[in-house]
């Protein structure tokens, strides 16, 4: 077993944020395409959700959706987060109505609170 403390300091920071597992739609835009999705998990630094599309490792993506009040601990938010996918991966799921889903990873490099009437997944957009 590696007791190396710098190394145990670098793996407590990368996973330093607190995680949440909560299951919400989100809107997945990139390039000119947006495709609906839902998250498995989330913190302050990134998001895990699946899709129905495939990313590739290193893409630029803009998710939106609602930031729900057991994390922003006020009201639900209607979120816009920037990042880049991390890693992607692809099951064919045992239920043939949900088609493949892809586990894409991304870290957070931006995000901004909207105003209540801006479309988040509740409301896909599908051209600029």
């Amino acid at each position: 077993m590696n007791t190396d403390p710098n190394r145990l300091e670098h793996r407590l920071e990368r996973r330093g944020a607190q995680r949440f597992e909560m299951n919400l739609p989100l809107a997945v835009h990139f390039g000119e395409r947006t495709v609906p999705g839902f998250t498995q998990d989330l913190s302050g630094r990134g998001v895990f959700f699946y899709a129905e599309t495939a990313l590739p490792e290193g893409a630029v993506v803009e998710l939106t959706f609602t930031m729900p009040s057991e994390i922003t601990l006020g009201e639900n938010m209607p979120v816009r987060c920037r990042g880049r996918v991390l890693r992607a991966s692809s099951s064919q799921d045992g239920h043939s109505h949900l088609g493949e889903r892809n586990g894409i990873a991304v870290q957070l490099d931006s995000y901004e609170y909207l105003a209540p009437n801006e479309p988040t997944a509740h409301f896909v957009r599908v051209s600029a």
